[in-house]
Parts: structure tokens; sequence; C-alpha cells
């Protein structure tokens, strides 16, 4: 039976009570649904009898959202990805922005994924629609020359780090530091004992969490290197338990088909369907991919190893790319390595085996972890819903 969400994402959008504002958001990953959901709490006491429209998740469509398209449909990593979807993507993009043109939403509000909300953005705005971006794309990291386009796409952006103020400040685009909603929904003292009651773990065994991505990419090219280190931990320990949360029925099945291929099924780890922080507040230390979940791992003041692997085609062409020397978040808020970062042909089992031993076993290194991450976490914690909706209601006059 269709759930109320599932139902009001197929519905034909019902038109506003008079005098009401409407308002047009996208998200395309779980990162963007929980802060686009975020915001639309913070505006509705503001906005009484809003509507909201667009394409977003489970979070935004619990707050309201009529959702042209499943979210899922536009979630794709990595370059080659998304040229093979290019024009399926673009006519979802092309189909979203002829609505809005008629529809006049009082403003557009695209939550990350910038290749897709950008270019929409750009189009709107070249209309008279006010558009916000939530959150800044990491010019800072990479593909600096997009600052071009987005003071273009961009009537007002949203920054979740401290440090991405000035940049846009410089470029001329008018900014918010919001902080990081992460740093508000993740308690300063996680309660270990807690996740481990959740998830029927002892609260006296050591454990390691292994998060190799909600992304179908990151699934096909870590599970692999993943599974193969967690064999060799188990080996090195046999008390150690391990525990894998999975963003959904589609992620878990591949994370099965790949072990199964390679022959690691038999690998001792149990699969938790959803539960991230559970299984992140749970840890002693996490095996993390790249991306929000480095964050995650860091506000839960967990130690961590870094792990990431793309198609070899696709790495010859983003390692040329970036700017910085890391590619994970508590790394580049720190600005130097504070946690190990293990890419492409370095992500070996051996190579992380080792390293996660150590962040299992070296006290000194938990309790340095620790403080840095708590002094992250008080740099981050704003009131975000409020700050972010105070923004946009400047943006739309409100």
């Amino acid at each position: 039976m269709a759930s109320s969400a599932d139902t009001r994402q197929d519905a034909t959008p019902a038109p506003p009570p008079a005098g009401a504002t409407t308002l047009a958001l996208v998200a395309g990953e779980v990162s963007g649904d929980l802060l686009a959901a975020r915001l639309m709490a913070g505006l509705q006491p503001h906005l009484p009898g809003a509507r909201f429209t667009g394409i977003g998740g489970p979070r935004m469509l619990e707050q309201g959202l009529v959702s042209d398209v499943p979210m899922d449909t536009l979630t794709v990593r990595g370059l080659l990805p998304v040229l093979l979807r290019y024009r399926e993507l673009k006519g979802i993009q092309d189909r979203l922005r002829d609505r809005l043109l008629v529809e006049r939403p009082a403003a557009f509000i695209g939550a990350d994924y910038p290749g897709f909300n950008l270019g929409l953005e750009e189009q709107l705005r070249a209309a008279g629609i006010p558009t916000v971006h939530f959150i800044g794309p990491q010019v800072w990291a990479w593909r600096g020359g997009r600052i071009k386009k987005i003071q273009r796409a961009v009537s007002h952006m949203l920054v979740v780090f401290p440090f991405e103020q000035a940049i846009y400040e410089r470029a001329g685009v008018p900014v918010t530091y919001i902080g990081h909603p992460l740093a508000e929904t993740i308690p300063l003292a996680p309660d270990v004992g807690a996740a481990r009651r959740a998830l029927g773990l002892p609260e006296d065994a050591k454990v390691v969490t292994v998060m190799p991505g909600s992304r179908m990419s990151e699934i096909k090219y870590l599970t692999e290197p993943y599974l193969r280190t967690v064999r060799l931990l188990a080996a090195r320990d046999p008390a150690l338990r391990f525990v894998a949360p999975m963003a959904g029925e589609r992620q878990k099945a591949a994370f099965r088909a790949v072990a199964a291929k390679a022959g690691l099924q038999d690998v001792p780890l149990v699969l938790v369907d959803g539960q991230s922080h559970d299984c992140i507040a749970a840890a002693d230390a996490v095996l993390a991919a790249s991306g929000t979940a480095t964050l995650e791992v860091a506000l839960f003041k967990k130690p961590m190893v870094i792990a990431y692997k793309v198609l070899a085609a696709e790495w010859m062409i983003i390692r040329h790319m970036g700017y910085l020397p890391w590619i994970g978040l508590p790394n580049i808020l720190a600005r130097e390595s504070v946690v190990p970062e293990f890419l492409q042909d370095a992500a070996t089992p051996h190579a992380l085996a080792d390293a996660l031993w150590f962040q299992l076993t070296d006290e000194t290194n938990r309790k340095r972890l620790v403080q840095r991450f708590t002094d992250m976490h008080h740099d981050l914690l704003r009131d975000s819903a409020q700050l972010s909706a105070q923004a946009v209601l400047q943006v739309i006059g409100k």
C-alpha cells in the first residue's frame, strides 16, 4: 500500500490558497533532502499555507513538498555516470524549468546538487525569479571557475562552513553563514550505550562501522576493498564487531551482489537498515567514504579512516582538478590531516586495516581527535533552520 508521501509525490499539485506563497525546491541527494527539509520547517511558521513544489526526498515530502519525480531519479555520482544520463537529467530539468516559468514561484531554492541546480537557477533568475542556493558549491576545493556562473545564477547563497562567507562576499554574491544543520542534530556528547543497545551490540565490544556510501557507484567500487579490510581486521581480532548502515534496499542488494561476486559473503559484517547515526555513535572507529558521512563521523567524535575509489578513467580526470590536499571534510575544516585518507590505488585492504587498527588502539590519538572534533562541532553550531529561513524571507520580501 502506498504511503501518503508516495501518493503526494505522484499527485498533480493543488493550487495554493489565495495569497499563499509558492516556493520551489530541488534536492538530488540524501544530504540535500535533510538540508531543504530543515529550511522548510523553519519557513512554515512565517508562511502559513505555503505551497512547496519541485523535487525532493522523504524528509521534504514530510514537510509538504509535492515532488515532480522521485529524488532517486536525480541521484548520480561522478563525471562519467552523469554524462551517460545527461539527456534524461536535462529533460527533467527542462520540464521543471518550463513549469516554474509558468507558475512563477516566489523563489527557487536549490539544495546542494550544483550540477543540476545552478543551471536551473541561472535560467530562472534570468527570467526574474529570485534564486537561493543552499549550500555553496565547493569552489574552494575544485572548479573555482564556477564562481562566475554562481554570480549569474544565485540571488542569495547560504553557506554551512565559516570560511566560505568571505569567498562569496569577495565575489559580490549576497551570502549568509547559517552553520551546519548536522551540528544541531548530532549531540555534543553522543550516547554510545544507547546506540549499541539499539543495534543489539554488546556495550563492552570493540565496534567498527563501515560506510561505503549511498550512491550506487560508491558501492560498486568500495564494497570489495572495504570487505577485505573487515576480513583482515577480524583475523587480527576475532572479538571485533562490524556493522554497515545501508541507505536503502537497492543499496543493500547491490552491496550483497558485489560481495557475492568477490566471494566475500562470509565476511562478519552486519548490514543495518538505515540507523546510520546509531552505527556511527556505537563505533570505536569508522571506515567511511568521502562526503557528508565524514563530517557526521567527526561530529560524533569518532576516529576514522577515509577511503575512496572511482572508475579509473574518471580518476585520471578529477585528480588534476582539485586545489586542496584533502577530500575529507574533517581535514578540510581543520586545514590539516587529522585523519588518514586513502584514495584510488592507495585504498588497499592492508593499508586500510593498518590505519583502522591504529585508530582503534591508540588512546592518545583518540583523545586528540575527540578534542579537535568537539571544537569543530562548536564552530558549526548555529540555528540553521531559522537563519536560512530568515535569508529566504528577505529574498522574497517577507
